[in-house]
């Protein structure tokens, strides 16, 4: 199995690391499989918000349109089918 040694490590990053451990009563080692493991997750979760934000802007920057017949007279229409 491969195995994984980071150097120089941040110690705020080493610190958060240890805390999330120690709460799930993991290892570091496991804690850190864990977190690595959750990114492909959040990369799809950041790719998704963006398109969201891009329609939106999209949808914020186009006129408004006028429907070619109101919503209350299509329903009419389908009642009396």
């Amino acid at each position: 199995m491969p195995s994984l040694q980071i150097r120089d490590m941040p110690e705020e990053v080493y610190e958060a690391l240890a805390l999330r451990a120690r709460t799930e009563h993991r290892s570091m080692a496991q804690q850190a499989i864990v977190e690595l493991r959750r990114i492909p997750e959040l990369v799809a979760r950041e790719r998704r918000l963006e398109v969201l934000r891009r329609v939106k802007a999209r949808i914020e920057a186009e006129p408004p349109r006028k429907l070619p017949v109101s919503p209350a007279e299509l329903i009419r229409e389908d009642r009396n089918r």
